[in-house]
């Protein structure tokens, strides 16, 4: 037999070494990892009606929302959804969602832009958030996703005492949602989660007009 021979081999059996030593090195910090996160589910032991925000001024916020209502009505939970700004539009989520129960109320004035009325806007903010106070009231639904409630805020339209004192006087097991950009810090305070969506790109600054089923 060569020397050739003797290397090959030589090599072939230190390969399969250090290819043994990497898997049990990637089993030992698998092994850490799993027991990390067993102690932090070991510890999470309450249950309560929980606060998100979804705010930021990326794409996917309402997404998201509309998101744990799906998931919500999969469990089996009660779901409602408070829709403001955007109620004009066909809604791909609504569509699918009212199917399955889940009640819509719908400000559907379209952005303030459009509609260029400030007292119109006002009033359909009010009466869509009378709606929403009832749902927040009522312990029959498990989650209410308050879709663009930030803007109500950031415009005046919904005082933000109402809004505070509708989300503290909730049900203890009632599940909230609240989506938009410039959520206010009161909010964002008050929140169990708070999620912050970035843009990075967005087709629409590239020509690309808004598109059925993907992006309403």
């Amino acid at each position: 037999m060569s020397d050739d021979n003797f290397i090959e081999k030589d090599t072939s059996a230190t390969d399969a070494a250090d290819e043994q030593n990497r898997q049990q090195r990637h089993k030992l910090r698998q092994q850490k990892l799993q027991q990390q996160v067993q102690q932090g589910i070991d510890k999470a032991t309450a249950e309560k009606g929980l606060l998100l925000v979804i705010t930021g001024n990326g794409k996917g916020k309402s997404t998201s929302g509309f998101g744990t209502v799906a998931r919500a009505v999969g469990h089996g939970l009660t779901a409602a959804v408070v829709q403001f700004i955007k109620g004009s539009w066909e809604c791909g989520e609504r569509n699918l969602l009212a199917q399955h129960q889940v009640e819509f109320a719908v400000m559907a004035t379209g952005f303030t832009w459009d509609t260029q009325d400030k007292a119109a806007d006002i009033a359909a903010a009010e009466k869509v958030w009378q709606r929403a106070e009832q749902m927040l009231a009522d312990p029959a639904i498990d989650l209410v996703l308050l879709d663009e409630l930030t803007y109500m805020v950031s415009y005046h339209y919904i005082e933000l005492e109402r809004i505070v004192c509708a989300l503290q006087n909730r049900p203890a097991a009632q599940h909230v949602v609240i989506t938009g950009r410039s959520c206010h810090r009161t909010l964002v305070e008050m929140a169990d989660t708070v999620s912050e969506v970035q843009v990075v790109k967005h087709a629409f600054d590239a020509g690309i007009k808004a598109q059925r089923g993907l992006d309403w």
